[in-house]
């Protein structure tokens, strides 16, 4: 398991883009406002109804109710029913994203993801200059509702695949399955995928006031037990029909199934959008028997847990045995520093966008003499050196004679120590490209690991500039 950057750039839109509804709980009328973001941004709602305009991150963490589907709430902002609107986002391959919604509730539509999809194919899709990341699933990650019996897990795949399996124990749905093999297969399989019912579950809603904006164009009804005169006369008034009649299939009429397993294609689609709450795209094939919001967010939930794990202890898995790619003297070759500022002994990894290299830390170090005489700690900021003389080799590997270029700090920002590093300790380093080199630019994420632990972290930015000759 781990967060690997790819070599897939990152996706926004090129313009804003609104379409208008009703919010199926509240029964109010809503805009909504897909708006292109920044690399990195994310998936983010923004309430422009609200005093200050306050962003909900699309967070598993800030899933407070499942109940009638996903919502999130931040600093006692809510958004309801987050998921067909998320679901449409990843279904389009799109990473970065500003939702402004002027109520809690996006529009239900027809019930579905076609219309955010539609609405987002019109503000054209474009590619960024950042590289997406995603999280390699290596191992079998699951979670089960032992109330319900709900499973959902993750196993190894080359490629981010959904299959739902759903069974209501009701002679109507009976079992069903549908499966994702391929995120570009989402808008003709899985998007018009209509959420749906239970006869006895819209009774309760409607004995509650809790549907308000639902009518039969927007949700699927099955028929699961005799439809009383009194409950016929229920549902003329509040979905304003004439008249309302079952069909031979065992739904309500005046909607006609796009799929014959339409429930557990929106199943897919659920599932699919709850789990953009991770909020890194996945590289496995997820198995969901019988999901639902709860299942779904405690799962999601569960690999954010272990995705900020991973990232503080993505220790790079290389065999300090084995002869390097780099040893000390072609370093020097590529980097002008020299003892005592020679802060790595070795590198073993380099690729166009990442770098990874040692050093193995000394009683020896000029500092230790001067920094905490008797409790020698290697100093912060030499370990950001070390990070970025691993970046300077990254930056100088774009160019065919090196030794004739110098390294130059630009910027450091998110620089955090995690533990102290003491000799004896061997410091292992990885920079990786956040976008790609621009006129000798790199803008790139160091890590440092000691003793197989996170020990600092920086998002630096270098440039190097030809000697004059």
């Amino acid at each position: 398991m781990g967060i690997v950057t790819t070599d897939i750039k990152q996706k926004t839109i090129e313009k804003a883009s609104s379409l208008m509804g009703v919010g199926l709980h509240t029964g109010k009328n809503v805009t909504l406002t897909f708006k292109p973001a920044a690399a990195n941004t994310g998936l983010v709602f923004k309430r422009v109804d609200l005093e200050g305009m306050p962003n909900i991150e699309a967070d598993a963490n800030y899933v407070t109710n499942t109940q009638r589907g996903t919502c999130l709430e931040k600093n006692g902002v809510i958004i309801q029913t987050s998921e067909h609107v998320l679901a449409a986002l990843v279904g389009l391959d799109i990473d970065n994203v500003i939702i402004e919604l002027n109520a809690s509730e996006p529009p239900i539509m027809d019930g579905s993801s076609k219309f955010f999809v539609e609405a987002l194919e019109k503000a054209k899709v474009i590619e960024q200059e950042a590289f997406r990341e995603e999280y390699v699933i290596t191992d079998i990650v699951s979670y089960t509702d032992e109330e319900t019996g709900s499973e959902i897990l993750v196993m190894p795949a080359k490629e981010y695949q959904i299959t739902t399996m759903v069974d209501f124990g009701t002679k109507v749905l009976g079992t069903q399955n549908a499966t994702l093999n391929q995120i570009s297969d989402f808008k003709t399989d899985i998007s018009n995928a209509r959420t749906f019912s239970f006869l006895h579950e819209i009774e309760m809603l409607l004995q509650n006031g809790l549907i308000k904006g639902g009518d039969l164009n927007n949700a699927i009804v099955y028929v699961d037990k005799p439809l009383s005169a009194e409950t016929m006369e229920k549902l003329k008034v509040a979905f304003k029909k004439d008249s309302i009649a079952v069909k031979p299939n065992g739904i309500l009429d005046n909607l006609t199934l796009h799929h014959p397993n339409e429930a557990a294609r929106h199943k897919l689609l659920d599932v699919l959008g709850d789990l953009a709450l991770v909020g890194v795209r996945i590289r496995g094939k997820v198995i969901a028997n019988k999901p639902g919001h709860f299942v779904n967010t405690q799962f999601a939930k569960k690999l954010s847990k272990l995705i900020k794990n991973d990232r503080r202890n993505n220790v790079p898995n290389i065999d300090l045995n084995e002869p390097p790619l780099l040893d000390v003297n072609q370093i020097m070759a590529m980097l002008p520093h020299r003892q005592p500022f020679l802060m790595i002994d070795k590198v073993y990894e380099l690729t166009d966008s990442y770098v990874t290299a040692m050093k193995n830390v000394t009683m020896n170090e000029s500092f230790f003499a001067g920094h905490f005489p008797g409790a020698p700690v290697m100093p912060g900021v030499l370990i950001v050196e070390a990070m970025a003389q691993t970046g300077g080799i990254l930056v100088l590997n774009t160019v065919p004679d090196p030794e004739n270029y110098l390294t130059f700090f630009m910027k450091m920002d998110n620089v955090k120590f995690k533990q102290k590093v003491v000799p004896g300790d061997t410091l292992i380093f990885k920079c990786s490209l956040i976008t790609p080199i621009r006129r000798g630019i790199c803008h790139m994420q160091g890590y440092a690991y000691a003793n197989g632990k996170l020990c600092a972290e920086a998002e630096l930015m270098a440039q190097i500039s030809k000697v004059k000759q």
